[in-house]
């Protein structure tokens, strides 16, 4: 049986400050599979060590 992936807290404040680097836009937080999502750019960033990626290179592409 698989576990489930760990999920990444990320503090609360840091979340309201926080915009997309590609569209300055507003993220979501996902917080079963630890990314901060922008629907706007249809990416997903990574939160890492509680720490967000905020890479447009680093970041997942969200299927259409």
């Amino acid at each position: 049986m698989n576990a489930p992936a760990p999920t990444a807290e990320v503090d609360p404040r840091l979340l309201e400050i926080l915009v997309c680097p590609v569209t300055q836009g507003p993220l979501t937080y996902d917080r079963e599979r630890g990314e901060l999502v922008s629907r706007a750019a249809k990416l997903a960033y990574p939160i890492r060590d509680g720490v967000p990626i905020m890479l447009p290179e680093e970041a997942r592409a969200l299927d259409a």
